[in-house]
């Protein structure tokens, strides 16, 4: 899926529907977590299947099995809901994201021809493969509807910018539902062109060295040549020291973009024990030089890719640039959050969240530790970072600081603010701080942090552990409760202080009181 890390204009891309394998395949769940012994708690009507995608076994023994499901034999968009086990093997809660068991036709009142033909109309660009219409159940808004989901690919408007676009349309209606785009977007020594000197691991070969990380999964860094297609060639060099620190040498591009796959690598596996992307150990291609003047970056569901920006003088592959796609893919690889709604804020400011986790994380003075996105790549001319976390609003461009009733319909670059700023005051808290002065909502409660490392650790439980495909803020304040009870008890400080930094940015929930 793509996934980038700008809003269109500026545009990071990014998408994804059906994940949460996790790198593992589908097995048989505990007969005392199948939806047939459960059915009320998922909101299961008699047509419905159900399959495994993933299962997970915490250390004292509580057990979470993650669902795929089908109407009378059609996938359910939206569907997906996850079983949580306790030790004895006793169901203890569901996230589902239905509201009551499905109950419809299946027969649809449109053609899928008419169906291809209003997903066309979505696509500004030219198209290079128009998928046959699926006839799905799309119940991403919690009830069921007959729709028809189409995939078209391409490059967008630009020319330059590869499009994987995923149209819902009403099967009744021939309304066009939704859309979402699901292309996101040995030791040597190298001179960055943002974060300074750094060691990079490299591989020897026969005339001298390639930068092929044996040290993170065999991952691999390749120049583009200012192309969108054909041939990526993996960097070679004879002395092993890499760049110069300007982009006059194509090397320099290339070891930010090599750093911060390591970095990434490492964040995620020393504080999660998460060996990549896709939890299997592999490191995956960063290509470089992207395009021309091409002012983007974007995950595909396979490989990371950069742009050089404006005028080709700025390449965007800075570390929180490079965290944030790569986060994408832990998101497509475990709660596969749909990228538009809420939950497409919600998998952006997930990516965000662990862009600034990475940055921290790898200690680097000369790209420190911040709660500001993009701050180096100057994508918007003027100095100014991509986003801010800690007061999303400062961007002029539309980020929400607060929930309202029309996050669920503003680009999902703009509704992550939400998602963020509850993240900044969870981790440093709300009023003036060393990193900027968060405001609150509606004249919220003060919140007092409880550090970055315990956030982070919430997040990271609350994505992997209860998103599904459809969570919205409601179910995020509520899954991210259930994740600081099980790392930190409930009611303890964590616990209210998630209460409390939700209710800061107007995310209110049914959740007693302490």
């Amino acid at each position: 899926m793509k996934r980038s890390i700008a809003a269109v204009g500026s545009a990071l891309l990014l998408g994804g529907l059906l994940a949460g394998v996790d790198g593992a395949a589908a097995v048989a769940a505990p007969d005392p977590l199948s939806p047939s012994a459960h059915r009320a708690a998922v909101k299961a009507s008699a047509a419905d299947a159900f399959a495994v995608l993933a299962t997970a076994k915490d250390a004292d023994g509580t057990t979470h099995v993650r669902y795929g499901r089908t109407y009378e034999g059609l996938r359910v968009l939206g569907g997906d809901f996850i079983l949580h086990g306790a030790k004895d093997g006793a169901l203890r809660s569901a996230s589902v994201g239905l509201a009551a068991p499905l109950a419809l036709s299946t027969t649809p009142q449109r053609s899928a021809a008419s169906a291809a033909a209003a997903a066309k109309a979505q696509f500004a660009g030219k198209v290079s493969l128009l998928s046959k219409p699926e006839l799905v159940v799309d119940a991403t808004a919690g009830s069921g509807t007959l729709a028809y989901e189409t995939v078209i690919e391409g490059f967008g408007a630009d020319g330059q910018t590869p499009s994987r676009l995923h149209v819902v349309t009403d099967a009744t209606s021939g309304k066009v539902l939704s859309s979402w785009d699901t292309v996101e977007t040995a030791a040597g020594s190298g001179r960055s062109l943002y974060s300074g000197t750094v060691t990079i691991d490299t591989t020897q070969t026969s005339s001298g060295y390639s930068l092929k990380d044996a040290a993170h999964g065999n991952g691999t860094t390749c120049d583009m040549n200012n192309r969108t297609s054909g041939t990526c060639s993996v960097f070679a060099d004879t002395d092993n020291v890499w760049g110069t620190g300007s982009t006059g040498n194509r090397q320099s591009a290339a070891v930010d973009a090599h750093y911060g796959a390591a970095k990434t690598y490492d964040y995620y596996n020393s504080t999660f024990g998460r060996r990549g992307i896709f939890n299997n150990g592999t490191g995956v291609p960063s290509r470089v030089h992207y395009g021309n003047a091409y002012v983007n970056a974007f995950w595909d569901g396979a490989q990371m890719t950069y742009g050089d920006g404006s005028g080709n003088a700025r390449p965007l592959v800075s570390l929180d640039v490079a965290a944030h796609e790569m986060s994408h893919g832990v998101t497509e690889r475990t709660a596969g959050l749909t990228y538009s709604g809420e939950s497409g804020g919600l998998n952006e400011a997930t990516s965000d969240i662990f862009a600034t986790m990475v940055e921290f994380s790898a200690g680097n003075s000369a790209d420190a530790g911040d709660y500001q996105i993009g701050e180096k790549i100057n994508i918007n001319g003027n100095n100014t970072p991509l986003r801010y976390m800690y007061n999303p609003s400062l961007d002029g461009r539309g980020s929400q600081n607060c929930w309202s009733t029309s996050t669920k319909n503003v680009d999902v670059h703009f509704s992550s603010g939400v998602g963020n700023h509850f993240f900044f005051n969870l981790a440093e808290g709300t009023g003036a701080t060393a990193y900027g002065t968060s405001p609150v909502c509606n004249s919220a409660p003060a919140v007092t942090g409880i550090g970055r490392s315990k956030a982070a650790a919430i997040w990271y439980r609350a994505l992997t552990t209860y998103f599904t495909s459809s969570t919205t803020y409601a179910k995020a304040r509520s899954y991210t409760l259930s994740a600081a009870t099980d790392l930190y008890g409930r009611c303890g400080t964590e616990y209210k202080a998630v209460q409390k930094a939700w209710t800061a940015v107007n995310v209110a929930g049914t959740d007693a009181a302490c």
